[in-house]
């Protein structure tokens, strides 16, 4: 294939993708019942404090993002050295690839496409590293916060409570050991027959020692912090008289419960509103306020980093060539 082949079949693909999301943006955007219910929220509110509030939560994510930027250059640094710019701007191209892959699988490639050809498999489960790290938080965090709600509504008898909760701590244990000793799984491949050809893409696992490993899981725990307070500043904006334990429960189980169910981020909006309808009914009656909240944070995390994204759809470097497009 010649290099002006290669460079047309780039920039369609290029093009595609990016008319592809945009159009589901716009599909989602057109029929979206619940951000019509945060429009209607916001109505009654003066603009000073609206301006206010969607800036500060708007700058969070941006601070998300970032971090998460600088989380894929650690995770990734053992096999290629990416500037921070060049790692945010892989970050933000996944993300408009997710938008419309089940799972955010398009956001694996978004981000491999940056590296050169030959490290892009390795790249892919260095990713993977680090989203499990994520998982760790969502799940420890999200476990404890079940076992309040369970307790403070007295959900269960004082034996099957006891239960929930030992079976809850040996699940973060499990999860806390397995992330710390990540190296094990390179081992673990090594003795299966059929995977040892692939060696040379997972021994990447055994570069991740304990001091490392420790940094990228407090990565997680910013970018945990930073999201949380999103949900945080947005919930006590709209329903004031929610306490703050309890918002902070409810929003612990809310990422718990969606890490758990298989989704496609541009229609992930409602599992959110149903996720939250449900839990945070134990603590209000404001239904319109709760799926408004959800509803605001998916279109300010996950829609307008999309749409960021899209510009930088236009460096991926699809063939390996040394020239950026």
């Amino acid at each position: 294939m010649t290099a002006t082949h290669k460079k047309l079949i780039s920039y369609s693909l290029k093009i595609a993708i990016v008319v592809f999301a945009f159009w589901f943006i716009y599909q989602k955007l057109s029929t979206n019942n619940d951000l019509k219910e945060f429009i209607l929220l916001m109505q009654a509110t003066p603009e000073s404090q609206i301006w206010l509030v969607l800036s500060i939560v708007s700058l969070l994510m941006l601070l998300n993002w970032g971090l998460e930027a600088v989380k894929w250059q650690r995770l990734i640094k053992s096999v290629e050295k990416l500037s921070l710019w060049r790692s945010i701007e892989s970050v933000f191209c996944g993300l408009t690839l997710a938008i419309f892959t089940p799972n955010r699988l398009g956001e694996y490639g978004g981000r491999v496409f940056f590296l050169s050809p030959k490290r892009r498999i390795i790249g892919v489960i260095a990713m993977a590293v680090g989203n499990i790290g994520q998982l760790v938080l969502t799940n420890i965090f999200g476990s404890i916060a079940v076992c309040m709600f369970v307790y403070r509504f007295k959900l269960l008898n004082e034996g099957l409570f006891l239960a929930l909760c030992a079976f809850a701590t040996a699940f973060c244990l499990f999860f806390f050991f397995f992330f710390f000793n990540i190296k094990w799984l390179n081992s673990l491949l090594l003795s299966i027959r059929w995977t040892r050809q692939y060696q040379r893409f997972y021994r990447v696992l055994s570069r991740y020692k304990k001091v490392e490993l420790t940094k990228i899981l407090l990565l997680c725990l910013a970018r945990y912090v930073v999201f949380s307070t999103q949900y945080f500043i947005m919930f006590k904006w709209l329903i004031p008289e929610l306490h703050a334990i309890d918002i902070i429960m409810m929003v612990c189980i809310l990422f718990f419960v969606q890490s758990s169910l298989p989704s496609l981020d541009l229609f992930d909006i409602g599992i959110r509103s149903v996720t939250a309808l449900f839990f945070f009914n134990y603590v209000t009656d404001k239904n319109a306020a709760v799926v408004a909240c959800t509803a605001s944070i998916w279109l300010i995390n996950i829609i307008i980093p999309a749409i960021l994204g899209s510009y930088f759809v236009f460096k991926l470097n699809f063939f390996g060539n040394t020239q950026r497009s």
